[in-house]
C-alpha cells in the first residue's frame, strides 16, 4: 500500500519541516532551549540569563516554542502566580544539536572574528 504523503522538503516554503527549522533555528529559541537543559526555570530567570532579549520576543519564543511541543509550561496556583517553562521529550531531544552549536561557534569565535576583520579590511578599499 502506497502512502499519500510526501517527503518533506524544507527547501520547499510552504512545506511544515521549514517552519520547524525556521523555529529551531531562531537564535532566541536556541537560547532558550540551551537555558532550559539543566532543568526548569521561571521566566524571570529565562529572561535574566539570555541577555539582550526583549519581554515580548521572550514571551514569543516562549509561545512558539510550547505551540511545536518544544516547552511545556506550568501555571502554580500561588500568589504570585508562578509559570516555570521546561523541555520535553522532544525539546530534549534538541539538546545534543543546539549543544553542538554552542561547542562549535565557541570554538571558532576567534576563528570567524578572523575573517570578518579580513572581509571587512578587503570592502574598505
Amino acid at each position: 500500500m502506497e502512502s499519500d504523503q510526501v517527503k518533506p522538503d524544507p527547501f520547499n516554503r510552504n512545506c511544515g519541516s521549514r517552519q520547524v527549522i525556521d523555529r529551531i533555528g531562531d537564535r532566541w529559541s536556541v537560547l532558550v532551549v540551551l537555558t532550559l537543559a539543566d532543568g526548569q526555570k521561571r521566566y524571570g530567570e529565562l529572561a535574566q540569563r539570555i541577555d539582550g532579549v526583549s519581554q515580548k520576543m521572550l514571551t514569543q519564543t516562549l509561545r512558539g516554542l510550547e505551540r511545536d511541543g518544544i516547552v511545556t509550561r506550568t501555571v502554580h496556583a500561588s500568589v504570585p502566580p508562578r509559570v516555570d517553562y521546561e523541555l520535553t521529550d522532544l525539546g530534549r531531544s534538541l539538546l545534543d544539536l543546539v549543544s553542538g552549536l554552542e561547542a562549535w561557534a565557541t570554538t571558532h569565535l576567534t576563528e570567524v572574528e578572523a575573517a570578518r576583520t579580513r572581509y571587512d579590511g578587503r570592502s574598505e578599499r
